[in-house]
């Protein structure tokens, strides 16, 4: 059995990760071993928690399970809030791809890229640059000085690391990138399958 604050703690993560409303019976189901009226008593004192003033958000019964939401009092300040934000970044495969390349050689050339990617990246650099996930670091010290890529700030803002030490295998990366840039990456996927392309499950070589 688990101590009291735990069980709470993992009810609060259960219900903040969940796309959908979740049900009771899941929560039961996650927590195995655990007593359906312990876990039901230990969620009405979440619910009692995040309904106190201190709270910006709330846990709501939506069709039939529980889900975060912001309370109405705060709407028209967080309507305001949301409007000020950047629109959501959004990816093509071939983008993921030169940024995966990007980020696992940083500091890269152009011609570094292209080679492991077999196809011209200048456009896509364009793009990553200019959606801030990418800057320019310098010069290499060979024939020609190309310019050097590395990732940038924003980059680690959108993935959720402290830094590029933490970057995930490439196969989690690119799980990383449907999570923090969309689903813009699953429809490029999905046209290029159906055209015959080449297998989505390619990953560039670190």
């Amino acid at each position: 059995m688990l101590p009291d604050e735990i069980l709470k703690a993992l009810i609060e993560g259960i219900i903040y990760v969940a796309p959908e409303p979740v049900s009771l019976d899941a929560i039961v189901k996650a927590l195995e071993g655990e007593e359906r009226e312990r876990v039901k008593a230990k969620l009405e004192e979440l619910v009692a928690d995040f309904e106190r003033a201190d709270h910006g958000i709330q846990i709501r019964q939506v069709a039939g399970g529980y889900k975060f939401s912001s309370k109405a009092e705060h709407h028209e300040v967080l309507r305001s809030f949301v409007k000020s934000l950047k629109p959501p970044v959004r990816l093509s495969k071939q983008a993921l791809e030169t940024l995966a390349v990007i980020a696992y050689r940083q500091p890269v050339t152009l011609p570094e890229i292209q080679e492991v990617r077999g196809v011209d990246s200048g456009g896509v650099i364009h793009t990553l640059m200019e959606k801030k996930l990418v800057v320019t670091a310098g010069r290499k010290s060979v024939v020609g000085r190309p310019i050097l890529y590395r990732t940038s700030r924003d980059f680690l803002v959108h993935f959720g690391l402290k830094d590029t030490s933490e970057l995930p295998s490439l196969r989690e990366f690119e799980e990383l990138a449907r999570q923090a840039l969309g689903s813009e990456l699953a429809l490029a996927e999905q046209s290029t399958s159906s055209s015959g392309g080449p297998d989505s499950s390619e990953e560039p070589a670190p």
